[in-house]
């Protein structure tokens, strides 16, 4: 991030169904990580095809991802 902005990051299923919010929260500028495994918080998720979501300011990007166990 370049600046102070508001920070979504969420997870999706092959069919478009919202399963995880990773981050929603307003971050400061810099690099930063986050792991999505088999296990979030207290759900489990199969080995798949899934459809993150990273909106920041303006900027809004969708790519696809797979979770291999």
């Amino acid at each position: 991030l370049s600046s102070k902005q508001f920070v979504s990051l969420k997870v999706f299923d092959v069919l478009g169904k919202e399963i995880a919010t990773l981050v929603n929260e307003e971050k400061t500028a810099g690099s930063y990580e986050v792991e999505f495994g088999s296990l979030v918080g207290s759900l489990h998720f199969a080995s798949g095809i899934y459809f993150y979501q990273l909106k920041a300011s303006d900027f809004v990007e969708t790519k696809k991802m797979i979770l291999l166990k």
